[in-house]
């Protein structure tokens, strides 16, 4: 399992959750409590965007392990 912190802007959430959906594994978002799935646009808009989320990967996919190291990596 992999995980990353991200800042996603709204304008972002359709192409982060195409490239989220376009990987056979879970991919999970989550902020204090809330946990969704990564592969739901409007679960990832019901996430406080404002704040840094948590990415976690359980499973791996170079493409999409780029896509977030390129986009909006801060940390991992």
């Amino acid at each position: 399992m992999s995980v990353h912190k991200i800042r996603l802007r709204t304008s972002e959430v359709r192409d982060f959750v195409a490239r989220a959906s376009a990987c056979d594994f879970d991919i999970d978002v989550s902020y204090n409590h809330l946990t969704v799935d990564a592969k739901s646009i409007l679960g990832v808009l019901a996430l406080d965007l404002r704040q840094i989320l948590t990415v976690s990967c359980n499973g791996y996919s170079s493409e999409f392990e780029s896509y977030l190291m390129s986009k909006f990596a801060l940390a991992s």
